[in-house]
This record gives C-alpha cells, sequence and structure tokens, in this order.
C-alpha cells in the first residue's frame, strides 16, 4: 500500500525547507493545524497526515493489534519518513502525538531530530509523585462512556477538552472531528491514548525539544509540562498565554511563533 495514500499525506510549503512534520493527537486529524500552517509554510517544508482510523486516512489499513500500542502509530510516521525520504525532521506531536514523537525519534534518529510538544502527557492517570490529572477510576469512567456512547461522549467532552467557552464554535469543531471518527477505531486510540505510561521512553530523548502548554489544560496539566521538561535534558518550556487542550486552534499565532523561534534557534 502507498504508505502516503494510507495516511492522506499532505505536503505544502517551500520544497527547499526545513521540514516540520505536524502530527494531530486522538479523535482529530491533519485539519486541527490549518490556522498555523500558513505561517509555517512561509520558511518550511510542511508535511502533514492522518493517522489510520482518523480523517481520511484509508480504513481498509486498519489493524486493531498494531494500533493497540503507540508503537504502531510510531511506526506510521517513520513509514511516512521513508516514503518521503524525509530526513532532519523537526516532529510537531500534539497530546498523545508528542510521545509518538518520543518513540519515532528513538527509533530513526537521523530522520526526526528535533521534537516540539504541543501539550503533551506521558502518563494522563496520577502515580506516586507524579500528577497526571486523572485518577484511574476517572480513566476508567471515561472509556467506559466512550465505549458505550461515543457519539454522546464526544458532544459532551470535546467542549471541556477544548476549554475556551466563551469559544463555542471551537468546541463544535472538536464534536464534528471527533464524530466523524469511527467510533470501533476511536474506542482503540482512546485506550491505547489514556491508557498509556511513556515516562520511561522520555528519559531516552536527546534530540533538542520544545515542551508547549497552554495556562489552563484539564487534559494536560501545568503539572505535566514541569515533568516533562524537568525529564528531558536541555528542553524548553514555553507556557502559551492560552486556555484549553488546542493551542494550534485557540491561539494559532503564538503556537506558530514558538515552533518557528525553536527551530531557528536549534538549526
Amino acid at each position: 500500500m502507498d504508505t502516503r495514500l494510507r495516511n492522506n499525506v499532505t505536503v505544502t510549503g517551500r520544497a527547499d525547507g526545513p521540514v516540520l512534520m505536524l502530527a494531530h493527537g486522538f479523535g482529530c486529524d491533519q485539519n486541527m493545524w490549518r490556522l498555523v500552517v500558513p505561517a509555517l509554510a512561509e520558511s518550511y517544508r510542511v508535511v502533514l497526515f492522518d493517522y489510520v482510523g482518523s480523517g481520511r486516512a484509508d480504513p481498509s489499513a486498519w489493524d486493531e493489534q498494531r494500533y493497540s500500542s503507540l508503537e504502531g502509530y510510531a511506526q506510521d510516521v517513520l513509514e511516512i519518513c521513508e516514503e518521503l525520504d524525509l530526513r532532519d525532521v523537526t516532529f510537531v506531536g500534539h497530546s498523545v502525538s508528542a510521545m509518538v514523537g518520543v518513540l519515532a525519534s528513538g527509533k530513526a534518529p537521523q530522520r526526526i531530530s528535533r521534537l516540539v510538544m504541543v501539550a503533551p502527557s506521558p502518563r494522563y492517570i496520577d502515580d506516586d509523585g507524579y500528577r497526571g490529572g486523572f485518577s484511574t477510576e476517572d480513566i476508567d469512567e471515561l472509556l467506559e462512556s466512550l465505549e458505550s456512547n461515543y457519539l454522546g461522549w464526544s458532544a459532551a467532552m470535546a467542549p471541556v477538552i477544548m476549554g475556551n467557552t466563551d469559544r463555542p464554535e471551537l468546541g463544535e469543531e472538536l464534536t464534528t472531528s471527533f464524530c466523524a471518527t469511527d467510533p470501533d477505531m476511536a474506542r482503540v486510540f482512546a485506550r491505547t491514548t489514556f491508557l498509556s505510561d511513556s515516562r520511561t521512553d522520555l528519559r531516552t530523548v536527546t534530540a533538542p525539544t520544545l515542551v508547549l502548554e497552554c495556562e489552563q489544560d484539564v487534559i494536560a496539566p501545568r503539572e505535566v509540562g514541569a515533568y516533562v521538561h524537568a525529564v528531558i535534558p536541555g528542553s524548553r518550556l514555553v507556557t502559551l498565554e492560552a486556555t484549553g487542550h488546542c493551542p494550534q486552534l485557540s491561539a494559532p499565532e503564538a503556537t506558530a511563533h514558538a515552533i518557528i523561534e525553536f527551530t531557528a534557534a536549534t538549526r
């Protein structure tokens, strides 16, 4: 199967520019980046894609066993890099994709040489000495609700995840994105996301890394950003004047500026 068709790969921007690869999170697709792409495309070659099970990726490529682990999503990323022969890529991963980038970079550092983590979380469940923001009971309830009534869960949770109650159109967009995802595939991706624990993987990161967090984020609270920053040697932590879990939609100019500033400083 052609990887570009499988993952609905889109390439835009300067053909000779440094490569930025933008990776969406759970329940989303590449369209979630549309407000930051114009600013990035002025100087960069921008590669966007949809994970299998999301957006306009080929649903016939779905494999529940493969996508029951973040390793499966990391393999998608590396196969796209190989197909397009991408090297020295700055991987911009939103939410769970930040950890996918960690795995992909560890396997192929010659292809993915920098990481931008947008609202990352290596573990969503609280643990001794670690605050992920959710109890085990919280996550169990979230997954049970999602699995019993995915559309209802999407309508209720998307506005909470997005935040910005004064801008309801943002929550509506995320709801639409969630609802467009195949429920059976979404259930697998949700379990893979919310039950993951990538804290050990974080300690292996050697690539220059930018951690982007929001001032208020119910999915990835500030304690998580501080943890990621502390664990990755030499990483940079930038707190955006933004609310919610999707700053690429709620604060696109600030998000694009932080990405551009980081990549310029580390080249």
